[in-house]
């Protein structure tokens, strides 16, 4: 309600005045003149006249100040526009206007409307009310000016003194609706209001209201209100507060978060979680700062921050730091661990340049975070056994065929706490270029398909572990080398359907670092000492491959399968490398036995390997199979052309023999196959491979092969199976023509990431943004039910030739989401290990949408992460802090 009203009311006035009075009538009765009488009072003597001294007020002085060359300032600075519906009366006399029925005053960006406006002269006043009628109380005062709105019953505005009386005020301000009985409106920034109600609700009779006697109302800004009392459903609850503090502006403001209190539902004791302060630092970023305490001495801090600047970048960074602490100091139980975590996300709009870009996904941390976690935000996290991160800058040079990427990564593993960082790693490409290539680009003989291509490769690699991350020692291990590639290859049609296609590559490594190996005499051991150092070699390969492909259909005359066509595509290849590992061998002595030496280079352990051992001259030998099927339409008389099905997507073998090897020249046969199934929703994959040869156990228990085959051929070494599956009510709704697509190859997680977590920060925005939400009805009978399933098959075999084959993963993961009602929503997901005979981790998610309120159980039933999180608060993020939640989190063993 900051607006410029008494300027307008006063245009009004003075546009109006003026428009009454030019209408005024001239009376036609005419003008009777009286006689005029003598007076009798005897005129003053001239004498008199002479001893009376000329007053000086009665002299007329001639004002000598020029007329003011200041033209004044215009008042009405743009057009006043009224109007109404059914009449306007223009009361010259009693000096009133009165407009009736659809009344509306425009001017500049201001906008007022109501059923009946009255203008006072007299008393400077404007009043404006609704209109009754058979509906009732309609066309309410309605009064605009920018982006501010508000309602009221009745208005009484004074534009002398710029004051108002507001009856029945409605108004929004932010998320925030204010309903008061009786405003008073002092200027443009403060108003005052009597028996006032605040909500976010924005229905007409809202499902809950914050009542007070009083408040203070400064427009844009803020709220200030006194003794409060909170009513759900018009029944007024025991939450009161003695004042209440409202920020009302339409940008971010800093603020305290309330926390949750735990009564002591762990060992910890008790304490609170995801308290702290929130600060709006400006339009493009923020920072949020939260943290836990316990009576045990358990405490722990998260910093988060979003920023983004339109058209440029986006992103999100959050350190989480914990200091998690069991039992009592003192007793054998006691255990202490420091855990941290780091996320950083930032994504570059490809229009800020087109040329380069840079994107980050960091995700790292101790191996332990998650798993010792004691905040209720991270249980869903507690399941991840991998962190990896990625930080990449990217640019092409335009006009030339190179560009670059600079990338720092980062691979962690929980399970066994090993970490693997490349800091950074750096590659050049040079797109294929043909140099031989006719005019316009023409490639038509083997000479003019002659392509090559180059890269080059730097890497400084991290190997380190849990105990000495972010340690000086992590750099002592560290390796750094450049690799350069390079080659050539073309094609040459062969025998009319076959493609023979020559290679030949190169390739040079630099390390700058390399090993020296010695035998100490004293304590009878191999010392290996790493040096800095500039060592380098080269390596060389040449290849040839011939290729086809074969059509094979099969045709059927009865039924709707029309016809199954196989596409075969065999390809045999030769490849020669030379033994470049011998000319850099050395030999160090490995026991008291001078004779006993073993061999060793300079590049063992560096970033990029050894040089390639032992002479290859090898043939491959790779089958690629896939199957089609064409099937007719139901319906015999339509025009739809046949739909093609895909039988097995992939069935391939590979294998390799070298002819220089003394023995075992045969490498193990490697397959693999996939398929999709019932409109591509089930997506099925196979992959293994297979020995020829037999296996005998070692002296020390392990299997070492033989030139020997096996009597049945092949020996199955190893193989895993995979199957995802997706289904939903959508599926069966033949009316619904936006169903969703299921990509076979790209399942949804099923292990339960896309549940809704337990922050409720996130749960809140998440139902915030659906939209459609508000305009749901329920439907008392045949009221559909959507649902959705998501299944998951994981089943792995292993056999080393010695002890028998057994499985090793043999699990069944599902997760889904059923909407009892359209406020109603259950999501789940759980597991069943079948070798284990056991379940996985299973959590339940029970919502309820209660229009302006949101209520969410999270709920892990058994297991190291059995939990439960209860949550029921306001969605607006203005009365973020009027919630109730309970929790209990797991009980962690540190470890």
């Amino acid at each position: 309600m900051q607006t410029n009203l008494s300027y307008i009311l006063l245009f009004c006035c003075f546009f109006l005045t003026e428009i009454g009075f030019s209408q005024d009538i001239k009376p036609n009765n005419k003008t009777v003149i009286p006689i005029i009488k003598k007076d009798t009072v005897k005129p003053i003597r001239k004498e008199l006249k002479k001893n009376i001294k000329k007053d000086s007020l009665l002299s007329k002085k001639v004002d000598t100040i020029a007329i003011d060359s200041i033209k004044p300032k215009e008042t009405i600075e743009d057009i006043i526009t009224h109007n109404a519906k059914d009449y306007t009366i223009q009361d010259a006399k009693n000096k009133k206007v009165t407009l009736y029925n659809e009344a509306s005053i425009v001017y500049t960006d201001i906008d007022l409307k109501a059923g009946i406006v009255i203008i006072d002269y007299n008393k400077n006043t404007l009043f404006a009310k609704g209109i009754k009628d058979s509906t009732g109380y309609v066309q309410r005062p309605v009064f605009k000016q920018g982006g501010q709105e508000s309602e009221q019953d009745s208005i009484i505005y004074n534009f002398k003194s710029k004051r108002a009386l507001i009856y029945g005020l409605k108004t929004k301000q932010g998320e925030m609706f204010t309903y008061g009985e009786k405003t008073k409106r002092v200027n443009d920034s403060t108003i005052y209001i009597r028996k006032i109600r605040f909500t976010t609700s924005e229905k007409e009779n809202p499902d809950y209201y914050i009542a007070t006697d009083k408040a203070k109302l400064v427009p844009g800004k803020k709220i200030i209100v006194g003794t409060s009392n909170l009513v759900i459903a018009d029944i007024p609850t025991p939450v009161f507060l003695p004042f209440a503090y409202f920020p009302m502006t339409e940008t971010s403001t800093s603020g305290f978060l309330i926390p949750a209190f735990d009564t002591g539902s762990s060992e910890r004791g008790i304490g609170f979680q995801n308290g702290g302060y929130y600060f709006a630092i400006n339009d493009y970023f923020d920072l949020t700062v939260l943290g836990d305490a316990y009576s045990n001495g358990s405490w722990g801090f998260r910093t988060s921050s979003n920023y983004n600047k339109r058209y440029r970048f986006n992103g999100a960074f959050s350190f989480n730091f914990e200091n998690n602490i069991n039992g009592i100091r003192g007793f054998d139980d006691y255990s202490k661990a420091n855990n941290f975590n780091i996320r950083w996300n930032h994504n570059q709009d490809s229009k800020a340049s087109p040329n380069s870009r840079f994107t980050a996904s960091v995700n790292l941390g101790s191996s332990k975070f998650f798993r010792e976690s004691q905040n209720q935000f991270n249980v869903s996290q507690s399941q991840t056994n991998t962190f990896n991160s990625s930080i990449n800058y990217s640019k092409t040079f335009v006009g030339t065929p190179f560009n670059m990427s600079v990338t720092a990564t980062h691979q962690q593993n929980t399970n066994t706490e090993k970490i693997t960082m490349t800091l950074p790693s750096l590659t050049v490409n040079m797109n294929r270029v043909y140099p031989f290539a006719g005019k316009g680009g023409v490639q038509k003989t083997p000479i003019q398909k002659m392509g090559f291509n180059y890269t080059m490769q730097g890497q400084y690699l991290i190997n380190t572990d849990d105990d000495e991350f972010f340690t000086s020692k992590m750099f002592e291990t560290a390796r750094a080398g450049i690799q350069h590639k390079t080659g050539t290859n073309t094609n040459i049609k062969a025998f009319k359907y076959f493609t023979l296609s020559p290679s030949v590559s190169y390739e040079e490594t630099w390390q700058f670092d390399y090993i020296q190996k010695e035998y100490d005499i004293t304590d009878n051991v191999v010392v290996t000492d790493t040096l800095r150092g500039f060592k380098s070699y080269r390596e060389y390969n040449a290849g040839l491959s011939l290729s086809t492909t074969l059509y094979g259909e099969f045709a059927f005359k009865k039924g709707r399968l029309k016809k199954i066509r196989h596409t075969f595509r065999p390809s045999i290849s030769y490849s020669y490398r030379p033994d470049f590992k011998d000319n850099y061998l050395k030999q160090v002595q490995s026991s008291a036995d001078p004779l006993d030496v073993e061999e060793y280079t300079v590049f063992d352990q560096g970033i990029y390997g050894a040089p390639s051992s032992g002479l290859s001259n090898s043939i491959g030998i790779t089958l690629n199979n896939v199957l089609e099927a064409k099937v007719a339409s139901k319906d015999p008389d339509s025009d739809e052309e046949d739909e093609k099905i895909t039988i097995l997507n992939n069935l391939n073998f590979s294998s390799s023999y070298n002819i220089a090897a003394d023995s075992l020249r045969w490498s193990p046969v490697s397959f693999s196959a996939g398929t999709r199934l019932f409109k591509d929703k089930l997506a099925v994959n196979l992959s293994g491979s297979m020995d020829p040869y037999k296996v005998i156990e070692s002296s020390t228990g392990s299997p070492i092969r033989i030139n020997e085959f096996n009597a049945n051929i092949f020996r199955l070494t190893n193989a895993s199976l995979t199957a995802n599956y997706s289904i939903s009510s959508a599926d069966f709704d033949k009316d619904n023509k936006n169903k969703p697509t299921n990509n076979a190859n790209n399942p949804p997680d099923i292990i339960g990431a896309d549940i809704n977590p337990t922050d409720r920060f996130g749960q809140r925005s998440n139902i915030n943004s659906n939209k459609e939400d508000k305009n749901k009805e329920t439907k008392l009978y045949r009221a559909d039910i959507p649902w959705s399933v998501s299944l998951g098959y994981s089943a792995s075999y292993n056999n080393n030739g010695i002890d028998g084959g057994e499985v090793g993963v043999h699990s069944i993961v599902f997760s889904g989401n059923v909407e009892l009602s359209p406020k109603w929503k259950l999501g789940y997901s759980s597991g069943y290990d079948v070798k284990g005979g056991a379940f996985t981790f299973s959590r339940f998610n029970f919502t309820r949408d209660l229009d302006s309120w949101q209520f969410n159980f999270n709920w892990v039933p058994f297991g190291t992460n059995s939990s439960y999180t209860f949550f029921i608060g306001v969605k607006s993020s203005v009365l973020a802090d009027l919630k109730w939640d309970k929790n209990k989190p797991p009980d962690r063993t540190l470890f």
